[in-house]
């Protein structure tokens, strides 16, 4: 009887946890890189980002979450409890793919003006379902042991072929890039070096004082992701700063390939701190931007709550034609 009881009380807590976890309205939900796929098989929306969790949604608007996706190898080089930074999900060629920064704090690899740099870099794992679990494939290493490297996106360039984009880290070069590597055709691990694309410095609109207080270039490559115009143009949104306000830009490739050259936009295409988007269409093929916006709380923290906003496409460069009504 007492077994019984005590069977029942977990069933009861257990449907009260799963219920407290439905019906979030979006912007109660605290993530920063939002990332959101639009699965059609399922008609469902899938959003993860830093953290590694993922919830899901049927219309925008309310979402059942977090759930837990992510399955690692402890003896890889990640450790038992790497940190998960900028998720992301792509269907590719009948499989999910979930392409994200591990951080190991376990393992140093780098010393630079004095900062001690974590073993980081970008990785990806596999599914059969947009749910998960995702698991670890063939290579263990994506990207050279010795850098730290972050936020890898997904793209398949003219040549067909797939390629990681990804930011080889400031704390290490002193001046982020934006890099590419190309992958093998199941995404199981990387093919020969990484190519930069373009630095930190080559952006107009991000700026800093440097240690004379002389207003430069900001560091910092963040956050890219990749998109073609309806009219073939090439582009790529990716976050920096402009002194304390976290803000985002966008560059086109003069080629329509990912070797460019790339030509910044002189102005970032977010209001302040607002960043480290991408884009997807809904299921009634509306052009959708999810990012989120920045502040700093009381407590120094930083609070990043999911925002969408709508998008035009038509021409040759993308504009941001207003805040995404979710209740329609």
């Amino acid at each position: 009887m007492k077994l019984t009881c005590i069977t029942l009380i977990f069933v009861l807590f257990s449907a009260v946890t799963q219920a407290q976890k439905k019906n979030i309205p979006l912007d109660s939900i605290r993530l920063s890189d939002p990332y959101i796929l639009a699965d059609k098989d399922s008609q469902t929306y899938f959003m993860t980002g830093t953290g590694g969790k993922l919830w899901k949604s049927k219309n925008l608007k309310f979402w059942e979450g977090p759930f837990t996706v992510v399955e690692i190898d402890p003896e890889s080089w990640m450790g038992e409890n790497p940190m998960i930074w900028a998720a992301e999900l792509h269907k590719y060629q009948d499989k999910y793919y979930y392409f994200a920064t591990f951080t190991n704090r376990d393992t140093i690899i780098d010393t630079v003006a004095g900062n001690e740099i974590e073993r980081r870099a970008s990785h990806i794992l596999v599914s059969d379902q947009p749910q998960g679990p995702y698991k670890p494939m063939e290579d263990e290493i994506y990207l050279p042991a010795d850098k730290p490297t972050l936020d890898g996106t997904f793209w398949v360039d003219e040549d067909q072929k797939p390629y990681m984009i990804y930011c080889h880290e400031w704390l290490q070069n002193g001046n982020g890039t934006m890099e590419k590597i190309q992958l093998k055709s199941d995404l199981s691990g990387s093919i020969g070096k990484g190519k930069i694309l373009f630095r930190a410095k080559d952006s107009p609109w991000s700026k800093e004082r440097n240690e004379k207080g002389e207003v430069v270039a900001n560091k910092v490559t963040d956050g890219p992701f990749l998109f073609k115009t309806e009219t073939g143009k090439l582009g790529m949104l990716w976050t920096s700063w402009v002194f304390q306000d976290y803000v985002q830009g966008v560059a086109y490739s003069k080629s329509s390939t990912l070797d460019g050259p790339w030509i910044q936009e002189e102005k970032p295409i977010t209001p302040p701190n607002f960043g480290h988007g991408m884009m997807f269409k809904t299921f009634d093929e509306k052009l959708i931007m999810a990012l989120h916006s920045h502040r700093v709380g009381s407590q120094g923290n930083y609070i990043r709550i999911p925002n969408l906003l709508e998008v035009d496409d038509s021409q040759d460069k993308i504009y941001i034609t207003g805040k995404f009504n979710i209740n329609n």
